[in-house]
């Protein structure tokens, strides 16, 4: 036998990720229209068209599949938004590295609004103890986002009267809006990064 194991194996083990990748899909759509307490393991066994004791062999618990569901989409956000800010040149400025940042999370809760909606959305409805591990990944990401605003407040691109929790605060709350207002067809996802753009430079650095 191969080290790789046989077709067979590696059928089974390809079948049994795509099932698993199908009730995580499914699981953030039932999150993001019925929320937190609204979530039923039927609901997502139905909505990823598979019986519900089948679920169990994936998760442990309805507790367990939320709790992946909303780390997997935190780190996908996080690792969106440090992808776009590597990319840039070396000698990108502060304000380049938020458009960046920026443009990467509204693309992100455009592409994908039933995750989106799940991480930045229903936080109220999540149970505060024990915080979920996606806490702590939306943490570094609000880190990320301090620390450009506070650099480009160091070099007199923001003015130092600004507050930078509130204007994060202002930030995050503007690119989380989309949820509620964007849909395909409307318009473009390039306009609208592009206005974003505009509008955070002209917010935050008065020019």
């Amino acid at each position: 036998m191969s080290r790789g194991g046989s077709r067979a194996d590696r059928t089974a083990t390809a079948k049994s990720e795509a099932t698993r990748a199908r009730v995580l899909d499914a699981a953030a759509r039932v999150l993001a229209r019925e929320g937190y307490s609204g979530t039923r393991l039927t609901d997502v066994a139905k909505e990823a068209e598979v019986q519900a004791p089948a679920i169990y062999y994936y998760f442990a618990s309805r507790e367990e599949l939320i709790e992946e569901v909303a780390a997997t989409g935190a780190q996908s956000l996080l690792d969106e938004t440090t992808a776009a800010t590597d990319a840039l040149p070396a000698d990108a400025g502060p304000l380049d590295r938020i458009d960046a940042v920026a443009e990467a999370h509204i693309r992100f809760t455009m592409t994908s609004p039933d995750i989106a909606r799940v991480v930045l959305r229903n936080q109220e409805q999540f149970p505060a103890d024990p915080p979920l591990r996606h806490v702590a990944i939306l943490q570094r990401y609000h880190r990320t986002w301090s620390g450009l605003l506070r650099d480009a407040q160091q070099q007199g691109l923001i003015d130092a009267s600004v507050d930078l929790a509130v204007a994060r605060h202002l930030a995050l709350g503007a690119l989380n809006s989309a949820l509620d207002w964007w849909s395909p067809g409307r318009t473009s996802i390039t306009k609208v990064v592009e206005q974003t753009r505009f509008l955070l430079r002209r917010g935050l650095g008065g020019r």
